[in-house]
């Protein structure tokens, strides 16, 4: 079964910015998202990108967050500029049914 794991979280002041990453242990061919989790919150999706690079984006990062592929090297990446404090939380990448560990984003205020 393939693996993801997540790099780049930490905490960043508001208005900045991170680039988080995603690796895969083989080649993936379904789309790839990234998904965020709050502290008594339910797991939301932030953004999703198809191999072919067709993407959605949530409706509160639209403008901010960028998700990209790279197919070669089967790692796609969400970069997150304007951070928010209500940004804060686990941020989660998933292909199909795989999740990876979690990465941690915090937005201080």
């Amino acid at each position: 079964q393939v693996q993801l794991v997540e790099s780049g979280g930490g905490l960043v002041q508001a208005g900045g910015s991170l680039r988080l990453s995603c690796a895969a242990s083989r080649i993936i061919f379904s789309p790839m998202g990234w998904y965020r989790q709050a502290p008594g919150k339910q797991r939301e999706l932030v953004a999703l990108i198809a191999r072919g690079g067709n993407t959605n984006y949530a409706d509160s990062v639209k403008g901010r967050f960028t998700i990209s592929r790279d197919n070669a090297r089967n790692t796609v990446y969400l970069q997150m500029n304007s951070l928010k404090a209500e940004d804060t939380a686990v941020y989660y990448c998933n292909s199909s049914s795989v999740w990876g560990q979690g990465t941690q984003v915090t937005v201080s205020s």
